[in-house]
């Protein structure tokens, strides 16, 4: 006779096991929270839109009553090398207090404010690069307008001279030819910091509430350069205090860093673009008013 001896049948645990590998689980929580993640509103956006947008418009509103009523006697920024510190320190401090405020109300992400930083040190050259071609494409233009103006009529140079941007209402001129350490500053701190990121976050900031409220605007390339030039008119706006020629320099720059932002999809290359800009103006005005003054407009 032979015994059988039957072994007990296993399932296919593959078939009835619910458990997840380790490397399936950690997507599936984070799928899982996304999707519990409540969406921002669209009021919440508006206030970070409205906070960011004013913020230079109020600057350009205070300017243009203040040039409507006194005549401008004394640069924004003050001469003094340690009051310009403190004064550079205290408007960086309102700004970020400002955004702060703009960001609790809409939880904007490193992603949404285009925070990542791409390709080693490529942000810097190419922020040297880009601020070059600004410099040479608002001179051309600047030079088309003189030359279309005074071939139509009506533009004479005591009109090129009103029209000119009034950079003297903001940095003080003979600090800048005679105090090595005001120059340092302007040059460094003033170009990079102050302008050049407190500028550009502020810019992304506004780029960002602009997509999350229009999202179709940014479908397209000329959707995006409409939000781009929107953005830039109010930057514009906020330089009142260097006339109408400071506004249209200003806001022409603005189009152009715009556009380097939205085109990287990073704040780093308009960042460095806007400093070099800056540092490179301040250096020329140096250069001008100290070795060739009979060409000096100051």
């Amino acid at each position: 006779m032979t015994v059988k001896v039957g072994l007990p049948r296993f399932r296919d645990v593959r078939e009835h096991d619910n458990s997840t590998t380790p490397s399936e689980q950690p997507q599936d929580v984070a799928s899982e929270q996304l999707s519990l993640a409540k969406p921002i509103s669209k009021a919440r956006w508006w206030a970070h839109l409205v906070l960011l947008a004013s913020y230079p418009l109020a600057i350009g509103l205070m300017s243009f009553y203040a040039a409507d009523s006194t005549e401008v006697s004394e640069a924004a920024l003050s001469a003094d090398p340690l009051d310009l510190l403190v004064q550079i320190a205290g408007q960086l401090g309102f700004f970020f207090v400002l955004f702060g405020l703009a960001w609790l109300a809409s939880r904007a992400t490193g992603k949404q404010l285009l925070l990542g930083w791409k390709g080693g040190i490529g942000p810097i050259w190419r922020g040297l690069a880009y601020s070059v071609g600004l410099r040479l494409a608002i001179g051309i233009l600047a030079v088309c307008a003189v030359i279309a103006g005074m071939t139509l009529g009506g533009l004479d140079e005591e009109t090129i001279q009103e029209l000119r941007p009034k950079v003297e209402h903001t940095i003080d001129i003979e600090a800048i030819e005679n105090s090595p350490l005001y120059l340092f500053i302007n040059v460094t701190l003033v170009s990079f910091v102050f302008a050049g990121l407190r500028e550009e976050l502020w810019r992304a900031g506004v780029l960002a509430g602009l997509a999350a409220l229009f999202p179709r605007l940014f479908e397209s390339v000329m959707g995006k350069l409409a939000a781009v030039a929107m953005v830039a008119i109010i930057f514009g706006l906020g330089h009142f205090s260097q006339g109408w020629g400071g506004v249209a320099l200003t806001t022409g720059l603005g189009v152009g860093l715009g556009a380097i932002m939205v085109f990287h999809r990073s704040i780093w290359d308009a960042v460095f673009a806007h400093g070099f800009f800056n540092a490179s103006s301040f250096i020329l005005m140096h250069l001008l008013v100290k070795f060739f003054p009979e060409y000096s407009p100051f």
